[in-house]
């Protein structure tokens, strides 16, 4: 088993919006099933909308002791969603740092950010055929709601709604 190095999990702002994109590209291209968008699509985006982006949404990256970037997650108040509720977006941790708690404490992070919203709870969608993320998301507090819907970029694949209530007394990693 590898020791995991030390990583800082950071809030970042429109002004962290090179960082982000840097990030967010390379999970596109290294996990492009995981997301609703694409590597071409985002890779024509200008540094106006990664701005916009940063400015409607709460995220945060895991930086490893060399200050690289290893881990991405936003918080966003999804359209027709209760006020109550935020959603999670676009988490990914980097391959060669996978199983070491690097999406554990991104998750810590959108659900502490969730209360601190005064949101009741966060959600997210994951597709039924990524048993690693379904995975993580159950052993961090995450419930299946039995919503689901067809993934709109690929038709024969479905995802499901799950979540998490935000009270302090819950929070994953304790």
């Amino acid at each position: 088993m590898r020791h995991a190095e030390p990583v800082l999990i950071r809030r970042v702002d429109e002004d962290d919006w090179q960082t982000v994109r840097d990030v967010r590209l390379r999970a596109l291209r290294e996990s492009s099933d995981a997301f609703g968008s694409s590597l071409a699509r985002e890779e024509r985006f200008a540094e106006s909308h990664w701005r916009m982006r940063l400015r409607t949404s709460t995220t945060w990256v895991a930086l490893d002791g060399a200050g690289e970037p290893r881990g991405l997650v936003s918080l966003v108040q999804e359209p027709g969603s209760p006020d109550d509720d935020r959603h999670v977006v676009s988490l990914w941790v980097a391959p060669e740092v996978r199983r070491q708690g690097i999406g554990w404490s991104l998750l810590d992070a959108v659900v502490r950010g969730g209360a601190d919203q005064d949101a009741a709870t966060v959600s997210l969608w994951v597709v039924d055929d990524n048993a690693s993320a379904v995975d993580l998301y159950v052993r961090a507090g995450f419930t299946r709601t039995g919503e689901r819907q067809v993934l709109p970029r690929d038709p024969d694949r479905t995802e499901e709604r799950y979540v998490r209530h935000t009270d302090p007394g819950g929070l994953a990693g304790g």
